[in-house]
């Protein structure tokens, strides 16, 4: 659902919307709330990542609703990024109630129910090239339905691998020796 507001809307005006939205062309851009599955997917990932983050030894995992700010605006127009699970090796804000600056090394995309379908992959798609050009070294794009992952990388921004259960999924290049069983992940 789009919030429709007088004026372009701003980052300080997301911070003031309850549950997820991000900021996308002046345009406050809400989106409906997880299911139990997708929900479970993502909190999966994210622990393991956090699990992972001492043997790394610099970034942070994030769980679904950290907004990311984009400043200047991507050439889509969007200016945040609100991902399912995400890892961070940026500098933190000075305020870290506030969202964290610049895109997330690490990108997860968790489909829901209604994220099916020619438009949600166009959708996915465009979400993918605004997180590559935010500086996102590897997206995922996590299908709970058809129990894969699939991994795009700055590398190969359209061209994706694919991990389905039996596969261990990565996420080199953003997150160097991290490893998910996609068997567990679903389990």
């Amino acid at each position: 659902m789009i919030v429709k507001l007088p004026f372009p809307a701003t980052l300080a005006d997301l911070m003031n919307v309850e549950g997820k939205a991000e900021l996308i062309g002046g345009r406050i851009v809400e989106h409906t709330a997880s299911g139990i599955i997708p929900g479970r997917v993502s909190r999966r990932i994210v622990r393991s990542l956090d699990d992972f983050t001492p043997r790394l030894g610099i970034g942070e995992a994030f769980g679904d609703n950290v907004g990311y700010a984009i400043d200047p605006p991507l050439t889509s127009g969007r200016q945040s990024f609100s991902p399912d699970a995400s890892y961070h090796m940026g500098q933190l804000p000075a305020n870290q109630m506030g969202f964290a600056e610049g895109g997330p090394t690490f990108a997860v995309e968790v489909r829901s129910e209604n994220d099916y379908g020619p438009w949600a992959d166009r959708e996915y798609a465009a979400k993918r090239a605004d997180y590559f050009e935010a500086g996102t070294l590897v997206v995922w794009d996590v299908d709970p339905v058809g129990q894969t992952v699939t991994k795009y990388d700055s590398a190969n921004r359209t061209v994706g691998t694919t991990f389905r259960p039996g596969d261990t999924a990565d996420a080199e290049a953003a997150v160097p020796g991290w490893r998910l069983d996609v068997t567990a992940l679903f389990a």
